[in-house]
């Protein structure tokens, strides 16, 4: 019954992931499908930049949430382990969502929820990082790829569990995948900076 628990629960993480906050909150306030303009992404900074600030806080608390609850889920049916399990089936749904034909966002504000419960000290270092970057280069996404890539560093040098250093492997992974427009258009000049408005 105890693997039942765990399972039900890696299952559950997967399909609160998999609620695209960007789409709905796109559609219920606007009417706007959000895939259409701008980048084409559901995250939070594709919504700021064709709905505005509102929407767009409104996005990454609900995408934080949804990753958060899926690893204190986790956590209650088996600990660590079952949190790294949950966590990554939450990062799975996020970039592979099961109601949007298995396209997703590119995993950060799930993933920043996941890394939030699990793994706070390693929040409290990626995040200042991540506003850094952003602040000297003006790229969201720059910041995002730079704290995908620290975060299993953050975690092991901080001497979290093995399951947790692995769980941050996999998410910051699966985000810098999810990125590799974003590293094109980054090499060749081409990415909007933040407060650039979609076209």
């Amino acid at each position: 019954m105890k693997y039942v628990g765990v399972l039900a629960a890696i299952g559950l993480s997967y399909i609160l992931g998999s609620i695209p906050f960007g789409y709905v909150i796109g559609r219920l306030l606007t009417g706007e499908d959000v895939r259409t303009k701008g980048s084409g992404n559901i995250g939070a900074t594709n919504v700021l930049r064709v709905l505005g600030w509102g929407p767009a806080l409104l996005v990454m608390c609900c995408d934080l949430s949804k990753g958060a609850f899926s690893v204190y889920l986790g956590i209650l049916a088996q600990g660590t382990l079952g949190g790294a399990l949950c966590g990554m089936a939450a990062a799975l749904g996020g970039a592979y969502s099961a109601f949007l034909g298995f396209q997703g966002g590119k995993g950060i504000g799930v993933g920043g929820g996941i890394i939030l419960v699990a793994m706070p000290m390693v929040a409290a270092v990626l995040v200042p990082v991540w506003a850094g970057v952003v602040w000297l280069t003006r790229y969201v996404s720059l910041g995002s790829i730079t704290v995908a890539a620290l975060a299993p560093f953050a975690a092991y040098a901080l001497h979290y569990p093995p399951e947790y250093v692995v769980l941050a492997a996999t998410i910051g992974g699966l985000a810098i995948l999810k990125h590799h427009s974003n590293i094109r258009r980054l090499i060749s000049g081409k990415e909007r900076k933040l407060g650039e408005k979609a076209e």
